[in-house]
């Protein structure tokens, strides 16, 4: 059953104005995740798997939900039918999953032709070499660019090659339970501090015993959110092989919620946690529970997430859509795109079939209206301008959010993270593990993620 969804947000109608403002968006995604495992370059030379030599079945893969699942199956088989002989093996996985498996598929040098990628992956495997240069496809019209703006073209490319395209636009976005805010009386605004955020938490949980869920295990979004509050736009530096900062304190911020919200009683705990899927959206606390104790009345999500959620919840719930808090909001909030469509290098013979089914999952108006804005809103303006219409009032009040909240309020998205990056973010989750059992402070946690961070990022130089 559909859920009615309100947000705290303004009406507006989605342009081609407003994608085309959203140039050079990408961001970190929800989760940590393996980088390809080491020495995981393609070779020219070798053979490439059975899925790659030819054929008409084309193995794609992603990560998602259910919702995301059934609606690009359902687009799957509409290019089936449009494209006799052509058959896909489709592999959905679950974030963390996915990330192993394709870790493992790119060491073996044995990648799927078709992939879902991220953002804070797609350097690292391009420098491998494990992805296709999609820019001949482009400059040929195979796999038509025309309607996409070049900022968000920009955020696929690496060194002036185009390596992904964008499969969607999104945007952070605190989910909560709008349903139980309205029988506390508490009003959740857009564009909160940190310190308004502990407020509520209390509040809530004092009312109610209901308690917050932070972004356990994802050190990856929420610690350089609130770095970027503090002026630094990138954690990493990569050409001089350190932390981008002199000390550790722009990172304080960041534990110091899971800090505060330990002491105080009003965080998802780590035993909850352990019994969860993170990052998963169907067993989110938030909708997730069997008690006040182990439910939340917020998560911290991607606004492209909403639906699921949405899907997903009781049918009693309303869910609202806000910004992440910040001391500085604007310095922190960013458009990015939420994942991107690439080809594997070694697709060998099926290359071409697969830019084919970008195109086609990029472009085609009919296969949008399956796919309806559940990876974000959608890339190519065209396509964007087509949907809104058709879009069901979750939707359309991500859209609304992207363009009244996020865009009029953002600033630019950090560079892509380097390698090495991610092993410094698995360290910085240890640490708030750390911070769970009341074993270490936030200070302390910032200053180990710090001299963890010089240390890794000096091997990588």
């Amino acid at each position: 059953m559909k859920k009615r969804i309100l947000a705290s947000l303004l009406c507006a109608v989605m342009t081609a104005g407003v994608l085309a403002g959203c140039g050079g968006t990408a961001a970190p995604a929800a989760g940590g995740a393996a980088a390809p495992a080491e020495g995981a370059e393609a070779s020219s030379d070798a053979a490439a798997p059975a899925a790659a030599e030819g054929g008409d079945t084309l193995v794609f893969t992603w990560w998602g939900n259910q919702t995301r699942n059934e609606r690009t199956t359902a687009a799957l088989d509409l290019y089936s039918e449009q494209n006799p002989g052509v058959t896909f093996d489709a592999q959905p996985a679950a974030w963390d999953d996915y990330w192993s498996k394709l870790s493992t598929a790119a060491a073996g040098n044995s990648l799927p032709p078709l992939l879902q990628m991220d953002y804070s992956y797609l350097e690292q495997y391009v420098s491998s070499g494990l992805l296709a240069d999609l820019t001949p496809y482009i400059e040929s019209g195979a796999l038509d660019a025309s309607n996409i703006s070049q900022g968000i073209m920009d955020s696929g490319s690496v060194d002036g090659k185009v390596y992904a395209i964008t499969a969607g636009v999104n945007a952070p976005s605190l989910l909560y339970n709008k349903t139980l805010m309205d029988e506390l009386g508490i009003e959740v605004p857009d564009y909160m501090s940190v310190e308004q955020f502990e407020d509520i938490c209390r509040q809530v949980y004092e009312k109610s015993g209901v308690k917050a869920d932070l972004p356990y295990m994802a050190a990856d979004n929420y610690l350089p959110y609130l770095a970027r509050a503090n002026g630094v736009t990138a954690l990493f530096n990569k050409e001089e092989g350190r932390m981008n900062m002199d000390d550790p304190s722009p990172m304080v911020d960041y534990f110091k919620v899971f800090q505060d919200g330990y002491e105080e009683g009003w965080i998802i705990g780590a035993d909850i946690h352990a019994e969860l899927q993170n990052n998963s959206v169907e067993q989110s606390p938030l909708i997730y529970f069997s008690s006040p104790s182990t439910q939340a009345w917020c998560a911290f999500f991607w606004s492209n997430q909403m639906a699921a959620m949405a899907e997903a919840a009781p049918d009693d719930m309303e869910i609202g859509i806000t910004t992440w808090p910040s001391k500085d909001p604007k310095a922190s909030m960013f458009l990015k795109p939420s994942q991107f469509f690439s080809v594997s290098s070694n697709a060998g013979a099926q290359e071409e079939a697969a830019v084919k089914v970008i195109d086609f999952l990029t472009n085609s108006v009919e296969a949008n209206e399956i796919l309806l804005g559940e990876r974000g809103v959608p890339a190519s303006s065209v396509v964007a301008d087509a949907i809104a219409p058709l879009q069901d009032e979750t939707a359309q009040i991500v859209t609304k959010y992207i363009n009244e909240v996020v865009t009029p309020n953002s600033s630019p998205i950090s560079p892509a993270i380097p390698d090495g990056a991610n092993e410094v973010y698995d360290y910085a989750n240890q640490y708030i593990d750390q911070i769970l059992a009341g074993a270490m402070t936030a200070e302390e946690a910032a200053q180990a993620t710090f001299d963890k961070g010089n240390e890794i990022m000096a091997s990588k130089k």
